[in-house]
């Protein structure tokens, strides 16, 4: 018998005649729009994903912050007869001092974060209970919400209220889900309630309407993530709500305020001049600004050009390209945030995660709505942004917060293991090549 002979394989194999090819898959935009989301989904999908975004996110925001205090501040600086940099070097050095607080907070157990809610709480309290005593209290801008620390450093207590808010908050709802006490409405609403609106109490002594919204949407924010009945939460947000009526309209400065919303005319007696040169300096940007330090607004027609209202002096400069990619890093931050409230098992992890989230992202919206017209003039800074120490730190000691939350998911946790030992491996690599180009370039006397 003869060995039978292998058959070729097909590819290599004469084709009939008149047997029909093989028909390729048409590729349409709607397939590719398919696979380009597909990828997206993927990447965000990665366990390091809102740990790199939160890092990155937030070091964007205050190196590009940085950029836009030193812009906007040299002429308001020059016209009080100070150092063109001045401002600039005061939040650069709020900004490393809050880049250590950022590290330590990203260093710390989750349990050493709850042993500092309650004393947090209670020095914020006394700081801003202190703000009230007459002769110790320094007022700005007709706010009495200051202290003064010596020179020309100030310190706003109310600011660190929030991240006590946030930090007891998450500790107290934490160890009420463990006794499985959130199906009462009298432990969902008692001590949180009561607590929060005596902090908003010290801070509405003062006059600061801006913060006390920012700290009631905290509330709100907690209250929803620990599944409060929808006629509870209704409740609380009518309340909050006459609340905030009662205070608006007892006051001309806010009635004020609120009948500039979406003013073109600077009005009678220029009460609207903030609200109006804000809106022209948005539209002097175009689509790509008129160029860093080149505003015309902040020339002595912006008040605030560094701090309430930089959004609109980095629009004027940078342009529609330059607000967008602020408003996409305050974005990707909060789905980040949102992210790791959602994938983590720890009660406190999520409220705590899900309180700075809503802390950051509402006070964005609140600063750029009132920039854009579409809110009245409440004058909160921009998180990581705007001028102001006491604001930058406890927001960075806060995303540090969020990423200790992102380092600590089991697939981030094994993710971060895996890649040490490449990173040990790659310096090692790095260090021998030094070395051996410094041995190199020594002359030979001298090896």
């Amino acid at each position: 018998m003869t060995a039978r002979t292998a058959r070729p394989p097909a590819a290599l194999r004469p084709k009939k005649r008149g047997a029909p090819a093989p028909k390729r898959a048409r590729r349409t935009p709607l397939s590719g729009l398919r696979q380009l989301h597909g990828r997206a989904r993927r990447a965000w999908d990665r366990p390091l994903t809102a740990y790199y975004v939160i890092l990155g996110g937030s070091l964007l925001l205050t190196v590009l912050g940085l950029v836009m205090v030193y812009s906007a501040s040299m002429i308001q600086a020059l016209q009080s007869g100070l150092a063109p940099t001045y401002f600039f070097r005061k939040q650069l050095v709020a900004a490393v001092i809050g880049g250590g607080l950022l590290l330590l907070a990203s260093r710390m157990p989750v349990r050493t974060h709850r042993m500092l809610a309650y004393p947090l709480l209670a020095v914020s309290v006394f700081l801003m209970a202190l703000v009230q005593v007459p002769g110790v209290g320094h007022m700005v801008n007709g706010n009495q919400n200051w202290l003064q620390l010596g020179g020309p450093f100030q310190l706003q207590p109310s600011e660190f209220g929030k991240l006590a808010l946030v930090l007891w908050g998450a500790d107290l709802l934490a160890r009420k889900q463990d006794k499985r006490l959130l199906t009462q409405w009298k432990h969902l609403l008692v001590p949180l309630v009561p607590a929060a609106f005596m902090l908003l109490g010290l801070i509405m002594l003062g006059g600061d309407m801006g913060t006390s919204i920012i700290l009631t949407a905290i509330l709100f924010g907690l209250l929803w993530l620990a599944g409060a009945p929808t006629r509870l939460f209704a409740g609380v947000l009518g309340f909050a709500g006459l609340i905030g009526f009662l205070l608006i309209r007892t006051s001309e400065n806010r009635m004020a305020r609120l009948g500039c919303i979406g003013a073109t005319e600077p009005g009678e007696g220029d009460r609207c001049w903030q609200a109006v040169h804000g809106i022209y300096a948005l539209a002097n940007g175009g689509w790509f600004g008129s160029g860093l330090g080149a505003s015309v607004e902040k020339w002595g027609e912006l008040p605030e050009p560094h701090t309430d209202f930089i959004f609109a002096v980095t629009g004027e400069e940078l342009g529609l390209a330059g607000t967008l990619s602020v408003l996409a890093l305050f974005a990707a931050l909060g789905y980040a945030g949102i992210r790791v409230a959602g994938r983590t098992e720890d009660p406190f992890v999520r409220y705590a995660a899900g309180g700075v989230t809503t802390w950051i992202t509402a006070q964005a919206v609140v600063n750029m709505g009132a920039v854009l017209g579409l809110l009245p003039i409440a004058g909160v800074p921009l998180p990581l942004f705007s001028y102001g120490g006491s604001a930058l730190l406890p927001t960075m000691f806060a995303v540090g917060l969020l990423i200790a939350f992102a380092r600590a998911e089991p697939g981030a946790r094994a993710a971060l293991a895996m890649r040490q030992p490449a990173i040990r491996k790659k310096l090692a690599g790095v260090r021998r090549k030094t070395m051996r180009r410094r041995a190199r370039r020594r002359p030979s006397g001298e090896r």
